[in-house]
This record gives structure tokens, sequence and C-alpha cells, in this order.
């Protein structure tokens, strides 16, 4: 399953996907700091999500 994190300029995003996937993407504390997309693998355990990836 694929998912992306999207808003608006300056409110975490960056800082958020760090967090997610515990990666070390440029989070500054100016707006459009980030211009290039950010890749990174977060595994959930749930079987739900399985099911959701079949759907889609």
């Amino acid at each position: 399953m694929k998912c992306g994190i999207v808003g608006l300029p300056n409110v975490g995003k960056s800082t958020l996907f760090n967090c997610l996937s515990r990666s070390k993407a440029l989070a500054a504390n100016y707006p459009f700091a980030t211009i290039d997309p950010n890749v990174g693998i977060i595994p959930v355990p749930d079987k739900r999500l399985d099911k959701l990836t079949k759907l889609f």
C-alpha cells in the first residue's frame, strides 16, 4: 500500500515523516524546505491492511 503526507507549507510534514519512518529528511523552519519527495518504508503489522492492499 502506498500513501502520502500532503499539506500546507511549514506545518510539520517532514517532521511527521521522520517520526514515522525513522528517516532523516530535511525539516527546516521555512516554507518549501522540502521540494523533492522523500520515500520511506513503515512496517505496520495489521491484518486489515493486508485486506485493503488486496482490494486496491
